[in-house]
Formats: structure tokens, C-alpha cells, sequence
């Protein structure tokens, strides 16, 4: 990375002190540097995909001018993405003899049996018990933040007890108290230079500017483009494949913008899941949602909205909701920049509209029209932390009571995540109170997609399930209902849970 601006080694603050790397293994995993480096072993490794939370470390990161910690997969989380960021984990809770208030609500609350999974619950709940989130969102905080976190043998009332005790009120903590100079500590490490571990051959870098990495990119056609991981960290452990070359993008500052405007909403690349969902659900409750089913909490702190994109999976759950708010991706190659509608980046399974080292930058989101109406829905075999059978968004536009628009899209009916243009030609013009000239329309989905049967779902399934979304959602635009039943029910099952 010669010629851009000056390289560093990558830094980070753990217990209290800046640990500073000049050379690692690109694929080193952050659970790897803890348990096998460190000797650090209360992080456990359980599932190794991110999915059951044994291995949930926090990330404290300044944001906002404020000091914020975050939940994080260390399974899945390369050692190079913490750069700038402090890593706290499990052994760094008990001071002095002293348990820190969440492990000693576990404690008196019977939280744990086996206690493999607990240092994981301990280190969600720490991240939560920080935030305050438990203080005006009680029982349902709790429950979405242990969502990504599983136990075989305590069971999770015994653990929401605990968690409602410990972090139902302000935090006050060594880490609340030592806030300040943490944030100045991460302020010293925050400059512009480029992070390079390596050689030309092998390495891991996360470019600070947009320049820096669209030329690395060129120079290394070869490499792995990596935003939050979250897909790629299964590559290296279960796949077990070989990555020498990886680039990160967390650092580029011009992908991590998130601006609002008067005519929409973007989204810079490198944005989390986390970071754009209350400008996302600003614009309809029923995104709100959607955004608190995509995946654990650990994944939405990590997950980016561009990596959800890049990969090109037929079953994201970003794609077709934003194909449905009729959103333009942006591109850019070296120096050339383009811009394309989002359906059209996707072209068959695997493949999609980006050559060989071109970057995707950021999402522009056109804020909804007056009479506009938008619903999501993610329809899976568990209500949290699961994989969608089918995703579904629809922004129907009125004029009165005639569909002057539609605009419908879904993930799981076909290799890629596509518009049901056949539908959306039938209903448009049509009044919105014709259950029967609906009914019609609906049933075209069948022009529109060939879904296919595997362990997730059937075919008939998927058709049918896509088919009675468009028609629940008409049904509600047409009665003039909000989603306060559905929002309702949803909590029911997050309370039931």
C-alpha cells in the first residue's frame, strides 16, 4: 500500500493497556488470538459460525462523541477488525475478588449449570447492562439482546431474571468510571494511516480512504473483500478455506457515512446493521421489525449493509427491502464510479454486476413518497436468529384509493433476490378495495418465480407464503391499519420465548 499514505501495524486497548501487532496470519480469528495467544480461555468456542454466542466478547468503540460497547462473535471476527477498537472479555470483569454486577446476578439468580455458554450470556448482558437498555426497554431489551446467545441445560428464564436485575438500572461499573480516559486512549489510536500486516504475497489490510482502497483493490484482484465478516468468517472456519489476502473496509471513513436528506437516505458500504437501523425504521414501523430480526445482536453490530449486498446471497434480508424502497447502489472501480438501480446488480445465482476489484461504496434510499406504504416481512422457522425461508418487501403507493405503484421484492423465490414485476403490473391502477381483481393479481406470482424445495423450506411453501404476504399486506394498507396487531403478537412471542 506505497504511494497512498503512511502504513501502521494494527492497535488495539485491551485491560487497560494498547497492544500493538506488526505481523499476523491474515485469517486469525479473535477467539484464536485470545485462547491460543493470550491463554485467555474463558471465551469459549462452541458453534465456530457466529451462531450460539459462547464465544461473545464486547467492543467498546467512540461513537457520537460517546463511548458505546457493542457484542461481538469471536469466532468469527478477525483479529484485524478490532483495530482502534477496546476488546473486553469475560476475565476482564472481576476486580479486586469482586464479581461484576451481572455475573453476580447470575449467580445469585441460578444462571448457570454446565456454565459453557455463560461467559458468552455474561459478556451480551455486560454490553447491554452499559447501554442502560434494560432500564426503559425491560423484559424485551433483555430478550433481544440474548437472542444470539443459546443454553442447552440452565434454561433462559433463570438468566432474564438476572439480566433484569442486574442491568434494570444505571451502570455503575470500573468501566463507567474509567469512560473518559478510555475514550481519550481509543481518540490517540484514531488517525488515517493505513493498517498493512504483511507482505504483497499474504496480508491484512484496512485501508483508511476511499482512494487507498479502491487501489489496493486493483493491485490484488485476488484479494477477499471483508466488511463485518459475518459471512466470510464462516469461509475460514467452516469452510476452512485458505485467504491470504484480505481487505477490510471498517476503516474507510467515506464508507462508513450515514446521511440523511431531505430526498432520502444514504448508506455508506461499511455501515452496520446496527448503525442504519433507526434511520431505516424511521421511515416505516414495519422496518423497525425487520431490523430486529436480522440475525443476533452480535451480528448487527458487525454485519455491514454493503457486505449484505456484495455477497450476492439469494436469502440476505437487505436486498429486497431495498429493492422494494426502490434504492440505487453506487460502484466504483479504481477512479471510475458508477450507479445502477439494486435489482439490476443481481444477475443469476453467485453472480452479480461487479467486476473484478470494483467496490461497492454506498446505497442511496429515496424517502418514501406521501401515500406510500411499505411492509416487511421475514418469514423463518425461529422468530430470532435465523436464516429467512422467505423475506418480503412491499412499498405500495395511493392515490386515493387506486394503486398508483408497487413495488415488490423477495429473497428465497429465486437465486437472487428479485422484483415480482407480473404482480406488481397487475396491481398497479387497480382499486385497492377489489379483493377479487387482487386475488388475480396475486396469483401471477408464479410468472415471477420458481422457488426451490430444501431443508429450509418447499417450493409450494415459498409460493404460497410469498402469494399470502402480498395479500396480508393490501388487506392492512386497505383497512387503514397500522402494524400495532402484528407488533403486538410478535412481542407475545419474544415474551413466550
Amino acid at each position: 500500500m506505497t504511494g497512498h499514505t503512511r502504513q501502521r501495524p494494527l492497535r488495539f486497548v485491551h485491560q487497560g493497556r494498547v497492544v500493538e501487532i506488526d505481523d499476523l496470519p491474515p485469517m486469525t480469528t479473535v477467539l484464536d488470538w485470545l485462547r491460543l495467544d493470550r491463554r485467555l480461555t474463558g471465551t469459549k468456542e462452541g458453534c465456530g459460525e457466529g451462531d450460539c454466542g459462547a464465544c461473545t466478547v464486547a467492543l467498546g468503540r467512540v461513537k457520537e462523541g460517546r463511548l458505546v460497547y457493542e457484542p461481538a462473535n469471536a469466532c468469527i471476527l478477525l483479529l484485524g477488525q478490532i483495530d482502534g477498537a477496546e476488546l473486553v472479555t469475560i476475565e476482564d470483569l472481576t476486580t479486586g475478588g469482586h464479581l461484576h454486577p451481572v455475573q453476580q446476578a447470575m449467580v445469585d439468580h441460578h444462571g448457570s449449570q454446565c456454565g459453557f455458554c455463560t461467559p458468552g450470556f455474561v459478556m451480551s448482558l455486560f454490553t447491554l447492562y452499559q447501554d442502560g437498555g434494560a432500564v426503559t426497554g425491560g423484559r424485551e431489551a433483555v430478550l433481544t439482546r440474548i437472542a444470539g446467545n443459546l443454553c442447552r441445560c440452565t434454561g433462559y428464564r433463570p438468566i432474564v431474571d438476572a439480566a433484569l436485575e442486574a442491568c434494570g438500572q444505571p451502570a455503575r461499573d470500573r468501566f463507567v468510571s474509567a469512560a473518559a480516559a478510555t475514550a481519550t486512549a481509543l481518540g490517540d489510536l484514531a488517525d488515517e494511516a493505513d493498517l498493512f500486516l504483511g507482505s504483497e504475497n499474504s496480508f491484512f489490510a484496512a485501508p483508511a480512504s476511499l482512494n487507498a482502497l479502491c487501489a489496493l483493490a486493483v493491485r490484488h484482484p485476488d484479494a477477499t473483500l471483508v466488511g463485518g465478516a459475518t459471512d466470510v468468517g464462516l469461509w475460514i472456519t467452516k469452510q476452512l478455506r485458505a485467504l491470504p489476502k484480505i481487505i477490510h473496509t471498517g476503516r474507510v471513513r467515506e464508507l462508513l457515512r450515514l446521511e440523511q436528506g431531505k430526498d432520502g437516505l444514504t448508506i455508506g458500504a461499511a455501515v452496520t446493521y446496527a448503525g442504519a437501523q433507526e434511520a431505516l425504521a424511521a421511515f416505516d414501523p414495519d422496518i423497525g421489525i425487520w431490523a430486529d430480526r436480522l440475525g443476533s445482536a452480535q451480528v448487527r453490530a458487525a454485519g455491514t449493509i454493503g457486505g449484505n449486498i456484495a455477497n450476492g446471497s439469494p436469502i440476505g434480508d437487505s436486498p429486497p427491502l431495498l429493492i422494494a424502497l426502490g434504492a440505487a447502489l453506487h460502484l466504483r472501480h479504481g477512479e471510475q464510479a458508477r450507479s445502477l438501480p439494486l435489482e439490476r446488480f443481481f444477475l443469476a445465482y453467485g453472480k452479480q454486476d461487479r467486476a473484478v476489484g470494483e467496490i461497492v461504496t454506498h446505497v442511496t434510499v429515496p424517502r418514501p413518497e406521501v401515500g406510500d406504504h411499505i411492509r416487511a416481512f421475514k418469514i423463518a422457522k425461529r422468530n430470532d436468529q435465523d436464516i429467512s425461508s422467505v423475506m418480503g418487501a412491499l412499498k405500495i403507493g395511493l392515490e386515493g384509493r387506486r394503486i398508483a405503484s408497487a413495488r415488490i421484492a423477495f429473497g428465497g423465490l429465486a437465486g437472487i433476490p428479485k422484483r415480482a414485476g407480473a404482480v406488481e403490473a397487475a396491481l398497479t391502477g387497480m382499486s385497492i378495495d377489489d379483493e377479487a381483481a387482487v386475488t388475480t393479481a396475486v396469483a401471477r406470482i408464479g410468472e415471477d418465480f420458481t422457488p426451490m424445495d430444501d431443508h429450509r423450506a418447499s417450493a409450494r411453501y415459498r409460493l404460497t407464503v410469498a402469494g399470502n404476504l402480498i395479500r396480508k399486506a393490501i388487506m392492512e394498507i386497505a383497512a387503514g391499519s397500522r402494524n400495532e396487531t402484528r407488533i403486538a403478537h410478535l412481542r407475545e412471542a419474544h415474551h413466550a420465548a
